[in-house]
């Protein structure tokens, strides 16, 4: 157990600045414009750096095959907010996912980047699979295992960390005035389907659709609850577009496992679109999709990840069809603390037995490694932070890990006057976050979820708190 503890004191020490930060469980801070269109108060700047790991880093956490070769890079890509109060930072990387204190990590290396605290960022992954899964409280529990098992080398991780440091620091210079927002969406055709629409008699999950599938049984089902809806929020200096956020929600995975990295289809169709439009920063942020793939629609192939790019494209532009900017009057930012609880199907001695089990496969030790890593979290009291942007009557909403649609669903019926666009995948340490309902069916999703079945009213509690503007 000394293994356990030594991380867990690790953990608080790396939470504590991001923990004095937070303060409140709820704060809100506005901005009324009364200036001319020609005077504008706020400000906004954009940034990218490229976070490609090197040849031979693990992938997906380290249960698949690591980087052999790169396909096509992997970035991240955000905005600051200037201008009222303090700074607001938003971020969407090109990883699978980014736990614990490795969060608190990336958003304090932001916030200290553009003069604020770790409270105003929200960094967000976009969860492809070729692509690094960061949790450096289970690194080092695995390192201390001396068996060759890794989850990522920390010399890249601090390298991006500098990255994005350097990049806030020569974007901030560079801010534009802020002055229109506007919105626009478009159903997207033949890509999202719900994973869990296989139950038996007993009300139980019987097999999952995952993010390819080549079972006719599973085709055949209906596509199941999804959104259908690709939302664009943009922003604008005068009438020149500066910015445009993608919203989706799918599981970003066409093929993957086989040591090339790639931003998989999501990622391509941003780059895409970021190429015919140059002087405008396009940024694609994976929607709440724990219990959404592609799987209906995808058998696995290269070509089905031709196709499914495309289709996500052609949602990306038909939604900025419907863009019609207006001058922004209001702005807030909201947070919510959540301190969840851990799911009863885990132990810190069955967690700790699977660790240290050597005939297990690296995916069966290195998981349970995180789960000791959250185990840990959660004693220290460390939070899930919720967070809301709202300018005039839109909202962008950043939910952690991999919160199931119903979340995004449930965001949009508690405003159903205001655009709601969801970002999930934000602080990974949960893993996947059900519903309350989805906890007796069982299924994957539910038999790898970090926290108790209380999660359901915790974040509902939260989106009711930072939902209104």
């Amino acid at each position: 157990m000394s293994n356990h503890t030594n991380t867990r004191r690790s953990f608080i020490k790396k939470s504590a600045i991001a923990t004095a930060y937070a303060g409140s469980t709820l704060a809100q801070q506005s901005f009324a414009s009364n200036q001319a269109p020609n005077q504008p108060t706020l400000k906004i700047a954009t940034f990218r750096f490229d976070v490609t790991p090197p040849t031979g880093h693990p992938l997906c956490g380290g249960w698949i095959t690591p980087v052999k070769s790169v396909s096509d890079n992997l970035e991240a890509i955000g905005y600051v907010i200037l201008g009222f109060d303090k700074p607001v930072v938003i971020c969407a990387v090109d990883w699978t996912g980014i736990l614990n204190s490795a969060h608190v990590a990336w958003r304090t290396a932001l916030a200290q980047a553009a003069g604020t605290t770790p409270d105003r960022v929200a960094v967000q992954c976009v969860h492809q699979h070729d692509a690094p899964f960061v949790c450096i409280d289970a690194e080092k529990l695995v390192a201390k295992q001396n068996d060759a098992l890794i989850i990522v080398q920390m010399d890249f991780f601090n390298a991006c960390l500098n990255k994005a440091t350097q990049a806030i620091k020569e974007a901030i210079p560079r801010a534009r005035p802020l002055t229109n927002i506007a919105q626009g969406e478009s159903k997207v055709q033949k890509v999202a389907s719900n994973r869990r629409v296989a139950i038996g008699p007993n009300g139980k999950i019987t097999k999952m659709r995952g993010s390819a599938s080549k079972d006719p049984e599973l085709i055949a089902l209906p596509e199941g609850l999804i959104d259908p809806m690709l939302k664009t929020v943009a922003f604008y200096d005068g009438e020149k577009r500066v910015l445009a956020c993608h919203y989706y929600a799918t599981h970003p995975m066409s093929h993957y496992g086989q040591g090339n990295v790639s931003s998989d289809f999501v990622g391509l169709a941003r780059k895409q679109r970021q190429k015919e439009d140059p002087d405008c920063t396009h940024i694609y942020f994976t929607g709440a999709s724990g219990n959404i793939s592609a799987g209906k629609y995808n058998n696995g192939s290269p070509e089905a990840r031709v196709e499914l790019t495309q289709r996500i494209y052609e949602g990306i532009t038909a939604s900025e069809k419907n863009l019609k900017p207006e001058p922004i009057t209001s702005i807030s930012w909201k947070t919510h603390e959540l301190l969840a609880s851990v799911n009863p199907l885990f132990t810190i001695e069955s967690e700790t037995t699977l660790l240290e089990n050597k005939k297990n496969q690296p995916a069966n030790r290195i998981r349970p490694a995180m789960r000791l890593a959250w185990m840990d979290r959660v004693k220290a009291k460390t939070p899930i932070i919720l967070s809301a942007l709202h300018i005039n009557k839109t909202s962008l909403l950043h939910l952690p890990a991999e919160s199931f649609l119903e979340y995004q669903l449930k965001a949009q019926k508690l405003q159903p006057d205001r655009f709601v666009a969801t970002a999930a995948y934000g602080d990974g340490g949960p893993w996947y976050i059900p519903v309350k309902e989805a906890y007796p069916q069982g299924g994957y999703e539910v038999s790898v979820a970090n926290c108790a079945d209380t999660i359901d009213a915790q974040m509902t509690e939260g989106m009711k708190k930072i939902l209104t503007a």
